[in-house]
């Protein structure tokens, strides 16, 4: 039964989401990795190193959502990298001030039953005492860090950890 092992607040510095929108969840992550989609993403930002030096937990394949009453949800596929970044042919993206923050859950268990407890993260970051941030348009933002090897590599029970994330004040 997977749990939510630890809830923290990051600092990160202004960001931009190069990626995809879609409307619904699912069959896509097959897609990209066939495309070589992250590879194009890694490659603009000139490796994925650019982003773990100023972004410690950086680096992972994300699933990003957009929140906000009234209008459709969205699901994006993509990468967090430096905000100066080019966006490759064909990638959308979205930039990401300073000014915001992140709460973080560490969702630990199988891979199979982590994405389960994303609902329970939102409650969990509140209650430690963090703000949801709204950007400009009032919309709220989440999203699954899929970080190396934390994400990657099973601990020796075949466990994972996953980062789930929401910009926070």
């Amino acid at each position: 039964m997977p749990t939510i092992q630890k809830t923290f607040r990051e600092s990160i510095p202004a960001l931009r989401f190069i990626g995809k929108r879609y409307f619904e969840v699912g069959g896509h992550w097959g897609e990209w990795f066939c495309n070589g989609w992250f590879d194009a993403i890694e490659a603009a930002m000139g490796g994925t190193e650019k982003i773990t030096a100023i972004w410690e937990n950086g680096g992972g394949y994300i699933g990003l959502e957009r929140h906000k009453d009234g209008e459709r949800w969205q699901y994006w596929l993509g990468m967090f990298v430096p905000a100066d970044t080019p966006v490759p042919k064909g990638f959308d993206y979205v930039d990401f001030p300073a000014t915001a923050g992140l709460g973080t859950c560490w969702i630990y268990g199988k891979e199979s039953e982590v994405h389960a407890l994303c609902g329970s993260c939102k409650p969990a970051i509140l209650d430690a005492g963090m703000t949801i941030w709204h950007d400009a348009e009032g919309a709220a933002w989440c999203f699954e860090n899929c970080t190396c090897p934390r994400y990657t590599t099973p601990d020796q029970d075949g466990n994972i950890i996953l980062d789930y994330c929401w910009f926070v004040e």
